[in-house]
């Protein structure tokens, strides 16, 4: 036990000390998203919330022929070079990014060259879409069910009752984890399914967060397997208590929950979700055995299992709840969310869950202690349990595909970006909150190669013409940080605003950059 211990700590040290961060979301882009421009633009710049490394990026034309562009990544922002000779229309360009949680986010950006016209946006391939899902899924059976059912064997049946069920959960587990670890490089990389048999598929998945969530969840079903034939009780007691410590870890290391702050809470919760479900999965298989061959050690197993289920069920809900909270935000996007929406009908299973839960307990139960021979209720509220629980984990492989609520919220918490880019110099401008009122602006100056800027003075000029509000001039001030500064700007109307920045290099010569951004 003391190994298990030492074990556990040195885990569970290693999962705390991992990085991670929030879910990507674009806030901004320059052209803006739908913008119709006079002539085409030598630069599309995608900021996002956080740093991005970006998978895949490419170009489809107004006469809907893909070009070549180069795409690097400078802090939270994605430089795409534009081609020259781009046809009049509308040009689409379509992203694939990997955020710091290890999940890809893509999205498609239009602009047109003088005039709209029809030109379709790529989808996605929906069957990798759909083998992502399934391979999740497949994950999530070996982890539960098979890792929580060797446990249960080990600890509460001391036997191998239900143990077909179990092994073949814990090989569906195992082609889960490897498949999902080629279909996240496929899916970075936005490739055919056929690409899953090329290196750079899995290599890229290496460089993800997910990565070591996969490593420990693999590790957790071999030990199970071990487990499952191990020579003395006392082996399999150790072997599968590592295994679900490594059930808990594997979901505490990558994920949208997991990259949600404060991370002491959200690590820990996720931990004890883990292995909470896996204990309450993994009795399903060996019950239903014990109750369908009537073994004489029914009562006494299920008697150990309902008094550990309590606390057990317990925590497996407030950890949820606690997640719940993170991730939701508010109550409204339980409404307005496909996440949101996902949890809802996540819950109504789970409360159904807990009824057929509370029928084995108090009624079912009972009924055995009364008359040994009657099973059959038992048998079939273990079944219909099964099935709640496999389409729980289905919608829970859903959420691969939804950013949380908390992750969109934060695209209405960072400041508007503009990027406005020439031979000669180019500026990054950020425009805190981008709301009307007050605002802050951040002036980044930069050479056409990105490198600093050299000015002596900077100058912001505002304009709203359409309100007919004339030019508003401020002088920015350098700050220690190299930027330069401007507090307290009013933007008093909604509408598209002009800027224009002057930058003084020398008496005999100063650069001017324009561009326009839009106030909500």
């Amino acid at each position: 036990m003391r190994l298990v211990a030492s074990l556990a700590a040195l885990l569970i040290t290693v999962c705390l000390a991992t990085t991670a961060h929030a879910h990507a979301v674009l806030i901004g882009a320059e052209p803006a998203d739908g913008s119709v421009l006079a002539e085409a633009p030598k630069m599309v710049v995608l900021r996002f919330n956080e740093p991005v490394a970006p998978s895949a990026v490419s170009l489809l034309d107004a006469a809907g022929r893909p070009r070549d562009v180069a795409a690097r990544a400078v802090d939270e922002s994605v430089m795409v070079t534009v081609p020259a000779g781009l046809p009049r229309g509308t040009q689409v360009v379509s992203y694939r990014v990997v955020s710091q949680d290890g999940h890809p986010v893509a999205g498609s950006l239009l602009f047109s060259i003088g005039e709209v016209t029809g030109s379709a946006t790529p989808s996605g391939d929906r069957v990798v879409d759909a083998l992502i899902w399934l391979a999740r899924l497949g994950l999530y059976v070996g982890l539960f069910a098979g890792v929580g059912g060797v446990f249960f064997a080990a600890w509460i049946g001391q036997g191998p009752a239900g143990g077909r069920l179990i092994t073949w959960a814990l090989k569906i587990g195992l082609a889960g984890a490897v498949a999902s670890l080629g279909l996240q490089g496929v899916d970075l990389l936005n490739l055919p399914l056929a690409g899953i048999l090329t290196w750079a598929a899995w290599a890229s998945a290496a460089g993800t967060s997910l990565f070591p969530a996969l490593l420990l969840a693999i590790a957790a079903m071999l030990i199970a397997a071990l487990a499952w034939r191990s020579p003395s009780f006392g082996a399999a007691f150790v072997r599968t208590a590592i295994a679900m410590i490594c059930v808990g870890l594997s979901f505490a290391v990558s994920g949208h929950a997991a990259s949600a702050s404060p991370q002491w809470l959200t690590r820990p919760a996720l931990f004890i979700h883990g292995i909470g479900l896996a204990f309450w999965i993994g009795a399903l298989a060996p019950l239903a055995a014990l109750a369908w061959q009537r073994k004489d050690s029914l009562l006494r197993v299920l008697r150990r299992f309902s008094t550990l289920a309590v606390p057990a069920v317990a925590l497996i809900a407030l950890s949820g709840f606690v997640l719940g909270i993170v991730q939701v935000d508010s109550v409204r996007a339980l409404i307005d969310t496909r996440y949101g929406n996902i949890l809802v009908w996540k819950l109504v299973l789970v409360s159904l869950l807990l009824v057929f839960a509370a029928l084995n307990r108090l009624v079912f139960t009972p009924m055995i202690e009364r008359e040994f021979h009657r099973t059959r209720p038992l048998q079939r509220s273990i079944a219909v349990e099964f099935v709640l629980m496999i389409a729980i984990l289905g919608l829970v492989a859903s959420w691969r595909f939804t950013p949380p609520p908390r992750a969109l919220a934060m695209s209405t918490d960072v400041p508007l970006a503009v990027h406005i880019h020439t031979d000669a110099a180019m500026f990054q401008v950020l425009i805190a909150p981008g709301r009307i009122g007050p605002n802050d602006f951040t002036l980044q100056l930069m050479n056409g190669d990105a490198s600093p800027f050299a000015a002596k003075e900077a100058t912001l000029t505002l304009s709203l013409p359409e309100r007919g509000i004339q030019p508003i001039e401020r002088s920015a001030t350098l700050g220690p940080d190299g930027y330069w500064h401007l507090s307290k700007v009013p933007l008093p109307f909604p509408g598209r605003w002009h800027m224009q920045i002057d930058a003084l290099v020398s008496d005999f010569k100063k650069v001017t950059l324009e561009d326009e951004f839009e106030v909500r």
